[in-house]
């Protein structure tokens, strides 16, 4: 310690001892030993009270921030609650609105109805069938059950279409209402392509096999021979056994063939008795055609042309109704 540091202490102590009435009695190292002692304890004071300002500002911060947190929670609570009922209420707002406009249109709907079914406009005061050429007008009408003056909207087309359709030729039926006092009937007619001998008249058969008419008027259409249906299941709008349109079926198809030949406006008659010998007779050729099963049409027709050409009218039979594709040839025989 320099000199003057030395004095600077003394002078310290001096007036130390000055200021609390006390005489020197210590050291100087002693008297500084207290001083720091002293200085010590009152920092260590400081801090303790320091360390409880510090506690009691976080307990209080720790409280406020619970405080806090509960508000918080509950405000979000209540948010919750008011945003539920919100979209419930706003459900319910929906499902009335949603019941009104049901109503409304329901309404609507309901006089539409009444007025377009009690309105004298909607009338019918014209019928016209459409399509038809064996059936009338008159017929098609009466069986229809429309009658004008009858409101347009009170029939219905479904049960007048099965009507119509109780006559034999009829095939399809449409129905149109054009409004406001106008029905159109289309009708689609089955027409007769094959003749049935019963009972010494004459079944008209479409292509479906479907019976259109019984009477003893002949119409120059081919007659089919040799039938399993009965003959008292032969009756108008009834159709042949299943067994026979499997063999009309072959009848079809022996009538295209013959068709591109130009051939099948010349048949008179079709013998199906036989099922492994359809035979075709023609009148203004005056031959019988026997085609076997009914295989190999198309080259088969190309054999009985040549010879219908070859033995023109020479009255006859050709046999094509052996297997080409063997040994075997058609021929033909004159009748003697």
């Amino acid at each position: 310690m320099s000199k003057k540091q030395k004095i600077e202490k003394e002078q310290e102590v001096n007036l130390y001892y000055f200021d609390n009435g006390q005489e020197q009695e210590e050291t100087i190292d002693d008297i500084m030993k207290r001083k720091k002692a002293k200085e010590r304890e009152k920092r260590i004071e400081e801090r303790k009270k320091q360390d409880f300002d510090d506690k009691f500002d976080f307990d209080t911060e720790t409280v406020i921030g619970m405080t806090n947190k509960n508000k918080i929670k509950q405000e979000e609570q209540k948010k919750k609650e008011f945003t539920k009922q919100q979209r419930k209420r706003n459900r319910v707002i929906k499902r009335i609105k949603r019941i009104v406009k049901f109503t409304l249109l329901l309404g609507i709907i309901i006089g539409a109805i009444v007025f377009a079914t009690c309105s004298p406009i909607f009338n019918i005061t014209d019928i016209e069938v459409l399509n038809n050429n064996r059936v009338s007008s008159d017929t098609v009408i009466s069986l229809s059950g429309i009658n004008t003056n009858e409101n347009i909207f009170r029939f219905i087309a479904t049960k007048v279409s099965n009507n119509i359709k109780q006559n034999a030729y009829i095939e399809e039926v449409k129905i149109r209402r054009v409004l406001p006092n106008k029905v159109q009937i289309e009708v689609t007619e089955r027409e007769p392509k094959f003749s049935i001998p019963v009972l010494g008249e004459f079944a008209y058969m479409s292509t479906q096999g479907y019976i259109l008419e019984i009477t003893q008027n002949e119409l120059n259409l081919p007659i089919i021979y040799g039938l399993q249906t009965a003959e008292e299941s032969i009756t108008v709008g009834n159709r042949i056994s299943e067994e026979d349109l499997v063999s009309l079926e072959m009848i079809l198809r022996i009538m295209n063939a013959m068709g591109d030949s130009g051939l099948s406006e010349k048949v008179t008659s079709i013998d199906i008795s036989n099922k492994n010998d359809y035979s075709i007779y023609m009148q203004e050729e005056r031959k019988t055609i026997h085609l076997g099963d009914g295989s190999n049409l198309s080259n088969k027709m190309l054999y009985v042309m040549a010879i219908l050409e070859k033995e023109k009218d020479v009255p006859g039979e050709i046999f094509a109704n052996g297997d080409l594709n063997s040994d075997f040839r058609v021929y033909f025989r004159e009748e003697v």
